[in-house]
Formats: C-alpha cells, structure tokens, sequence
C-alpha cells in the first residue's frame, strides 16, 4: 500500500492506494504520525477510492486510526470506499463505529 498525504482548509487527507493488508503495519506509524501535525477539532479523512482490496490487518489498522484520531480529539473519516473494501468495511461493522462517506 502505498499512501501521500495532503493538509488544506478541511484538513489533513490521506489517499491510500493499492492494498492494505498485513505487511503494511510499519506504513501505520507514518499514518499515526501525519496525525501529529493536526490541531484539536481538525478532520482527519482517510481517501480509499485507490483501495484495492483490505485485509483482517487493515481493517484493525483502521481501528487504530480511529483509537489515534480519538486521543487527538480529531475527527476521522473514511470515504470512496467502494467495490470489495467497502464489503469488507460493512461485514466488519466498521462503519458502525467511524463515519463512512460515499
């Protein structure tokens, strides 16, 4: 997986692109990280329109984005999922505990 990040007027936004699985869990701590720069109340979204597929492991990276963005007093969102990630986001009822946009 492959990720860039991009800070503007509506917040921090990264776009992930490719897969989000396992062998991912060192690319996390940069994701935490970029949180870092953001101030209290900002939103922080997560653009998976470039996600290709998601894993049990990405789903609980996920997790912890939301944990990471909750501590930070951020909000997190997830949008552009489609096709099989969104499949998954749904079986695992992620979207029952962050917000996920169209």
């Amino acid at each position: 997986m492959q990720f860039d990040s991009h800070i503007d007027n509506n917040g921090l936004t990264l776009r992930l692109h490719g897969r989000l699985e396992f062998t991912d869990h060192e690319r996390l701590r940069e994701m935490v990280a970029q949180m870092s720069r953001m101030e209290k109340g900002a939103r922080f979204t997560i653009d998976a329109s470039q996600l290709e597929f998601i894993d049990s492991a990405g789903l609980g990276m996920l997790l912890i984005l939301q944990e990471e963005a909750q501590d930070r007093q951020l909000t997190l969102v997830i949008r552009g999922v489609k096709g099989g990630v969104r499949r998954s986001i749904e079986l695992a009822r992620i979207d029952e505990l962050m917000t996920v946009e169209p």
